[in-house]
């Protein structure tokens, strides 16, 4: 059970980007990076297992995304009969991706397929998707958004349900109880709805910001034999932007109280949330929460009533690169997002940056309050494009599909003017006669020995400068602006991503008028 800016929530992580572990054994980790690319990374062996490119479906970029259950899934493999071209043992694998969108359009993606599976617009949202949920049980997709409201989805028809509104204000963030009757929804206030009647049965209050992650903590009573009556022993966990505490709130039945019972403390901003359901009063809750500063912090606390004081974390885990040289000292690496596994006794981590993380089981240690892991990844700064890839297609556009202009909604990079540009070299002046091609590479400023090894590949060009852009990192710019290798420059400008032509034009034309004067 996971959530953040990762999961389900964007308003969680600085760089919008959504992600979240598969719920089968996480198999599979998505991701929907700033290039408007669907990454699919296989987290046995962190090899990419699928790449969509929804920008041919999407009028907006990707905002939130969750997998369809594993028990869901499964009952629908079942039922439809394997096409030959599906190995065995893939009616076992997670299937459905659903994915919201800045303009308030929900797409599900087969990863089995490889294909758009259906979409839910009609009769939805008509602004930002701020979170999605599924039904364990149902199949029913939920959904929030910017526009004040709530949407239960048949997912089947592809047709709304039920849709009412969820608060005043934005309703950014949602979570289901884990017998399935009970909703959460987060906006200036947390509500707990029933979802048969659609009434809310509590309100909490206690964040001063917007709510950004919501998940139960304990699983609810299967009766009411249990030594706490009713819903008493249910608890859920709340996090917020700019909030460095984590609240825990207890459902009681037999008061109204709004206010948490304890809090957990982390160092930064949390980006993303891990932990595992209690499912009695003696069992502790395990909680992994990603910091905005890129540790982890890990927390074992069973779940008893009130705590006056916040509860510091049992473990931190930081990586760090190993630091070449005497003079050289190491530098941190970014965790993105953690998941515990199914022992609960390891966690995954991803690390690195968004557009080729690292994926890494990492064994826990009870005794350890501090773990730092010295990884090298300096291979791993750019996408790779010789990596195995199992599966990676485009999706085939239909008569239904939207053709995308220059400046669509959702796209809100900042553009910085660049620094002041070096002077121009003046080109070198070849003969009338008929030049080689290695003197050609020369004008070009292309050392064929030299620099060969160090040009980047014609496909990690346009994510580069797409990251450039997106981050104002002139570094980055500079190094891509300042080929002069004109067939480099013709194949990354027809790949870039549509959303990042404006940002280029305006940049290129900030360039051209400093150099003129």
């Amino acid at each position: 059970m996971a959530a953040g800016g990762g999961g389900s929530c964007d308003p969680l992580a600085p760089a919008g980007v959504p992600c979240a572990f598969s719920p089968d054994r996480q198999a599979y980790f998505a991701l929907a990076s700033t290039d408007g690319h669907l990454r699919v990374w296989e987290t046995a062996n962190n090899r990419l297992h699928q790449e969509y490119v929804p920008s041919a479906h999407l009028s907006g970029t990707c905002t939130c995304l969750a997998w369809a259950p594993a028990r869901l899934q499964a009952k629908e493999s079942h039922q439809r009969k394997k096409r030959k071209s599906e190995a065995v043992g893939t009616s076992d694998q997670i299937d459905l991706l659903a994915l919201g969108t800045a303009v308030g359009s929900i797409l599900l993606y087969s990863t089995v397929k490889g294909e758009l599976h259906s979409k839910l617009i009609s009769g939805g949202h008509d602004n930002r998707i701020n979170c999605v949920q599924w039904h364990e049980d149902s199949g029913c997709l939920y959904s929030c958004s910017d526009d004040k409201y709530i949407v239960e989805w048949n997912v089947q028809t592809c047709k709304v349900k039920c849709k009412w509104k969820g608060d005043n204000s934005s309703v950014t963030s949602l979570c289901i109880s884990p017998d399935g009757k009970m909703l959460l929804s987060a906006g200036r206030t947390i509500k707990l709805w029933v979802l048969e009647t659609k009434e809310v049965y509590r309100h909490f209050t206690g964040h001063a910001t917007p709510v950004s992650s919501l998940m139960f903590t304990t699983i609810r009573p299967p009766n009411e034999s249990q030594p706490f009556d009713g819903i008493t022993g249910l608890y859920f966990l709340s996090g917020a932007v700019h909030d460095r505490l984590l609240n825990v709130w207890q459902v009681r039945s037999e008061n109204k109280e709004k206010s948490a019972v304890m809090s957990f403390t982390v160092t930064d901003e949390p980006v993303y949330i891990d932990l595992t359901l209690s499912e009695n009063k003696e069992e502790p809750v395990k909680l992994a929460v990603v910091c905005r500063d890129g540790q982890v912090h890990l927390f074992e606390h069973i779940l008893n009533g009130h705590c006056k004081k916040p509860l510091t974390s049992n473990c931190t885990i930081q990586i760090t690169t190993p630091g070449k040289g005497k003079k050289s000292t190491p530098k941190p690496i970014p965790i993105l997002a953690a998941g515990f596994c199914p022992d609960k006794m390891s966690l995954l981590l991803v690390y690195g940056n968004w557009f080729q993380p690292t994926i890494e089981r990492v064994a826990l240690n009870s005794k350890e309050t501090h773990m730092c892991l010295v990884r090298d990844i300096s291979n791993c700064w750019a996408p790779k494009v010789e990596t195995a890839i199992t599966k990676v297609r485009t999706p085939v556009m239909n008569s239904e599909a939207k053709v995308l202009v220059p400046g669509i909604p959702g796209h809100h990079a900042a553009i910085r003017p660049p620094p002041p540009a070096k002077e121009v070299e003046t080109k070198r002046k070849l003969g009338g006669n008929e030049v080689s091609i290695e003197e050609r590479l020369g004008a070009m400023d292309i050392d064929t020995k030299e620099e060969k090894d160090d040009l980047l590949q014609t496909n990690s060009f346009p994510v580069l400068l797409t990251q450039g852009l997106e981050s104002n990192d002139f570094e980055m710019l500079n190094k891509v602006l300042q080929t002069r290798n004109l067939n480099l420059i013709k194949k990354t400008v027809l790949r870039i991503p549509l959303h990042a032509v404006i940002p280029l034009l305006q940049e290129v034309t900030a360039s051209f008028f400093i150099l003129r004067s």
